[in-house]
């Protein structure tokens, strides 16, 4: 199964992820971890051309796990989801493929994104920091596909079992 994070920076995302992922033995696939392992710091821009290009990479090496592994659980990681036409590429990649998919979209209190945010200075994407928040939350399209949202205010093992619960269905 595809399963998309989404939400704003500092939401909990990358959290959640890789908590479910080693419960239930799937894999991350983390955007700011693949442009950083593509791209030399000089070439970093952090464009919506770039983001694009480094998830039709992880869409790849998604559709490679598949493959030898079909029943794995594979999170794209990293990409707020904030535009619709994002959502409808990699669900629609997951449906050209036959695999089942997700959308976890994470919520929290704006303060604890902002203290999550000023609390991680040595994140890998340079450019995550409370402005960025503001800048997405202010463009976020309303996710329209079907959904389960999760409260990351709330303890963290809390929210793993809600994910689970969602996940649940198809897996």
């Amino acid at each position: 199964m595809l399963i998309l994070m989404a939400g704003l920076p500092g939401c909990g995302k990358s959290t959640l992820s890789r908590a479910l992922a080693m419960e239930l033995r799937g894999t991350v696939l983390d955007k700011d971890q693949v442009r950083s392992a593509l791209f030399v710091p000089s070439d970093i821009e952090y464009s919506t051309e770039q983001d694009d290009f480094c998830m039709a990479v992880m869409l790849k090496v998604a559709g490679y796990i598949f493959r030898k592994d079909p029943v794995r659980l594979v999170f794209l990681d990293g990409r707020t989801f904030s535009r619709t036409y994002q959502l409808r590429r990699a669900t629609g990649f997951a449906e050209a493929i036959g695999q089942p998919w997700r959308i976890l979209e994470c919520v929290c209190g704006e303060e604890t994104a902002r203290r999550r945010l000023d609390s991680d200075p040595e994140h890998v994407a340079a450019n995550r920091n409370f402005d960025l928040y503001l800048k997405v939350k202010d463009r976020f399209e309303e996710i329209l596909l079907p959904k389960a949202v999760i409260d990351t205010d709330l303890p963290l093992e809390k929210a793993v079992a809600l994910a689970k619960e969602a996940l649940v269905p198809a897996h």
